[in-house]
């Protein structure tokens, strides 16, 4: 437990279910007071919120589309509103959508990008915003991949994006350093989410992405969690502008294990 986090307020984008969903609950119990944003899960949102609550937690639930500048602004807004301040913006929203690149609609790579990226942007841009006029010595946390370094094929907008995200948080950590906000990334592996849950049911399938990762086996979103907390907590005063990869060593060029090639 990190106890400088307790009273502190953040906002936790796409947390209704997957990673967002771990990163809520872990800091609710830090006794950060917790905004859980959702697009469209307010039923899973709520039972979030009421989680925290019961186990003597602060959160709210609301509403927002990171892609749209406007509902970004009005999340930032409704938070002071709400508790006063805003310390620790967690960027987590994100989506994927495979397709053969030659074959990839215009509205796909625009979907993806928009949310992958441009909320992240959105997202960072607005609480700087906040942490400047009043400052706050703020951190920032954006939820980049594995595929920041490792390309995807028939995910070329969702590898592009993250690309992205590694050198967005890059530049901002530079830029706002000497003004006390923290800005790095978190680059998940392969985990257990609701997105991969089917993928993931496949024994094939797991048994194949499995081999891909040096510690044998597939996260939980509560690892990922693990990393946020701390990057969020004092104990990482001085990082700032990385990406950390919690992947099990899935970025260590696995097929090389044992001494091949």
């Amino acid at each position: 437990m990190y106890t400088d986090l307790e009273g502190k307020v953040a906002i936790v984008t796409g947390a209704s279910k997957g990673i967002g969903e771990a990163i809520a609950r872990r800091l609710g119990a830090e006794k950060v007071k917790v905004v859980v944003t959702y697009r469209s899960g307010e039923k899973e949102a709520k039972e979030i919120v009421q989680a925290i609550e019961q186990s003597g937690g602060q959160a709210i639930a609301m509403h927002a589309d990171v892609a749209q500048e406007a509902d970004v602004k009005e999340l930032i807004r409704k938070t002071v509103e709400t508790y006063g301040t805003l310390d620790i913006m967690v960027n987590n929203a994100g989506m994927e959508k495979p397709s053969p690149s030659h074959e990839m609609s215009l509205d796909d790579w625009n979907q993806v990008i928009s949310i992958n990226l441009t909320g992240v942007f959105l997202g960072c841009r607005e609480a700087i915003k906040y942490m400047l006029d009043h400052q706050i010595k703020g951190t920032i946390i954006n939820m980049s991949s594995v595929h920041e370094r490792i390309p995807w094929p028939l995910f070329v907008h969702y590898a592009a994006s993250k690309g992205g995200v590694k050198l967005l948080t890059q530049t901002l950590a530079m830029e706002y350093a000497p003004k006390g906000i923290r800005v790095n990334a978190i680059g998940p592996g392969a985990i257990n989410t609701p997105i991969n849950a089917k993928k993931f049911s496949d024994p094939e399938t797991r048994k194949d992405v499995e081999s891909m990762i040096p510690m044998g086996y597939i996260g939980k979103p509560e690892e990922i969690a693990n990393v946020a907390a701390w990057l969020a907590s004092s104990e990482s005063s001085y990082v700032t502008g990385i990406t950390l990869f919690a992947d099990g060593g899935m970025t260590l060029y696995p097929s090389f294990q044992a001494g091949r090639g």
